[in-house]
């Protein structure tokens, strides 16, 4: 038995103003994810794969299916309460997958019959350490289509210390000003969730391990870029920046 309707729908709101604290305007950066799919895709025959890393309940897979009606949008994530929130709340416009990403064989289980014509991630490879976020950019260059594209709008730092910090105080005053701060942040809406009684037992499945290692990384631009070049992408660069809020495009 899943989660009803009006108890996904609250956690998955709540679960969108909290996600605002991390990634300085949120809804701009989606916007420009979007555009970049809907640029490659455009006049593609058939319908186009677009793969979402690290998705969470859906958010940006969500949107994609609203912008691409005919894509198959897959929402990849491991942790099953997320899932479970986001296919009840987003219906079947999304298919949601369980995979770690970056764990051995973890493109396994999203059993692909086709290459992707587009992969996006959002606030979430940051987890990976240098080496395992290398990896995972080879594993997608291999399953991209060529022509295909890359894009992860994360928290990476500009090349230079200097620049970084503006970058820091640019994403603290956006903050101010909108409020999000007055939001859950991650600590507290993982608490709430599991006070709720209908989400314990999806909570409960993996235990402390239901959200990967976060081995973290420090990149910065260039160094993101070196890598997707190395991972075998011809054309890499930035497409958008807010503060320390930066969205890359690699073109397979």
């Amino acid at each position: 038995m899943g989660v009803n309707a009006v108890t996904a729908a609250r956690w998955v709101e709540r679960w969108e103003v909290q996600q605002q604290r991390y990634a300085v305007d949120r809804e701009e950066s989606f916007t420009v994810i979007a555009d970049v799919v809907e640029h490659v895709t455009r006049g593609r025959t058939g319908p186009p794969l677009v793969l979402d890393l690290g998705s969470g309940p859906g958010s940006l897979a969500a949107r994609l299916a609203g912008r691409l009606p005919d894509a198959e949008v897959l929402a990849v994530d491991g942790d099953p309460l997320l899932l479970e929130l986001g296919s009840t709340y987003y219906g079947p416009a999304v298919r949601h997958v369980e995979a770690m990403i970056g764990e051995p064989g973890w493109l396994d289980a999203l059993a692909l019959d086709r290459p992707v014509d587009a992969a996006v991630s959002t606030t979430a490879l940051h987890y990976l350490d240098h080496r395992t976020l290398g990896r995972v950019y080879r594993e997608l260059a291999g399953c991209l289509r060529p022509g295909g594209v890359l894009v992860n709008g994360d928290h990476i730092g500009p090349d230079s210390p200097k620049v970084s910090e503006l970058a820091v105080d640019i994403g603290r005053r956006h903050a101010e000003r909108h409020l999000t701060l007055t939001h859950d942040d991650w600590e507290s809406w993982w608490s709430g969730a599991a006070s709720d009684p209908e989400l314990a037992r999806f909570i409960g499945r993996l235990g402390s391990h239901r959200h990967p290692r976060c081995e973290g990384n420090d990149l910065t631009v260039s160094s993101h870029l070196d890598l997707l070049r190395e991972a075998g992408f011809d054309h890499v660069g930035v497409v958008w920046q807010y503060g320390h809020s930066h969205v890359l495009a690699a073109v397979r």
